[in-house]
């Protein structure tokens, strides 16, 4: 297990810590910014809870754009202008610091990855998301691999995807999530359903 995850809790308490949790985007600009999503300060809320309810590692994954993302309409895109670099909307909800009970499972530069850094690549999926050290959150997942955050029809569907993919057994935390619309939500949650995803 990688050493910056595990911190000094593992030399004095005997804990198994078998099941990594992805958090994924979970930032303001996807809580109250340019791409608020219907639910997501709920989600940040119960992902939290259970966080500090069980035994996982959390990883959380942001969207880390330059102002010259081709994903941006400015730009040629799609998306308005989100997740840029440094400012405030690109920071994590301020509740995984405040509320999370041990500080390792807070956020540090040990479980924050950062997507989106190429301006020509439209990059939904936290599964080949970096750390600083340049470290991929698939080189530091373990097989079974809980998913929440923001949004469902896009990065956790595509995360999840990813995860499925390279042999993972993904649980899926229903009521941590945020999603764009309720439809798409619910066709998403019975999509990943039939592929063999676990809702908690």
């Amino acid at each position: 297990m990688d050493s910056c995850l595990t911190a000094a809790v593992f030399s004095k308490r005997e804990i198994v810590m078998d099941k990594s949790m992805i958090v994924v985007d979970c930032q303001f600009d996807f809580i109250y910014g340019s791409l608020a999503c219907e639910k997501s300060e709920d989600a940040v809320r119960r992902i939290v809870r259970y966080i500090n309810s069980n035994n996982v590692i959390p990883l959380y994954s942001i969207d880390w754009h330059s102002p010259d993302n081709k994903s941006f309409v400015i730009n040629g895109g799609t998306w308005p202008v989100h997740c840029v670099q440094g400012d405030e909307g690109a920071m994590l909800h301020d509740d995984f610091d405040r509320s999370v009970s041990l500080p390792w499972q807070r956020p540090n530069e040990g479980n924050v990855f950062r997507k989106g850094m190429d301006d020509d690549l439209e990059e939904y999926s936290a599964f080949y998301a970096v750390r600083e050290d340049g470290k991929r959150i698939s080189e530091v997942l373990t097989k079974n691999v809980v998913v929440a955050g923001i949004a469902t029809e896009f990065c956790v569907r595509e995360t999840v995807l990813e995860l499925l993919k390279n042999g993972h057994e993904v649980e899926l935390l229903a009521d941590g999530l945020g999603y764009v619309d309720k439809e798409n939500h619910n066709k998403t949650l019975e999509e990943l359903k039939e592929l063999g995803v676990k809702l908690v």
